[in-house]
């Protein structure tokens, strides 16, 4: 049975709470990812995605200025815009039960956690590579 741990990404893109969300699209467009973990030491505190960076600099309360939303990824932290202890699986959960927290909770990744310490993370694109390797049926 496939676990977690057979399709994790380990050492995952990771922030300090108090990284300027400028920081976090940099790591998010460096690394080509849509998730940052959020971390204090080796300590999980959150998750930044795509979304919630978005959400921060479309709110309505924003200009519509490019240059006025690049300076407002300056004023907010991964920890004003981050979902703080976000759902994590550990590396001996089935791959499974990881696709049906991804589908039924409609994440795009789930952080990988093991005795209080993050040690990876797995997405949506882990389990569709995998899906990808599988043979195809026989006629």
């Amino acid at each position: 049975m496939l676990t977690t741990n057979d399709l994790m990404t380990i050492d995952p893109e990771t922030v300090t709470e108090d990284a300027p969300l400028r920081e976090v699209v940099a790591v998010m467009n460096r690394a080509n990812i849509r998730q940052v973990l959020v971390v204090d030491g080796k300590k999980l505190v959150g998750i930044v995605t795509d979304r919630d960076v978005r959400l921060a600099v479309n709110s309505p309360l924003t200009t519509e200025e490019p240059l006025k939303r690049l300076e407002l990824l300056n004023g907010f932290k991964a920890k004003d815009c981050m979902t703080p202890n976000p759902r994590c699986v550990t590396p001996e959960t089935p791959i499974h039960k990881v696709a049906e927290l991804l589908s039924v909770y409609k994440f795009g990744a789930l952080p990988v956690v093991q005795d209080d310490e993050l040690i990876g993370i797995i997405t949506v694109t882990d389990l569709l590579n995998q899906m990808a390797l599988l043979p195809e049926p026989k006629s």
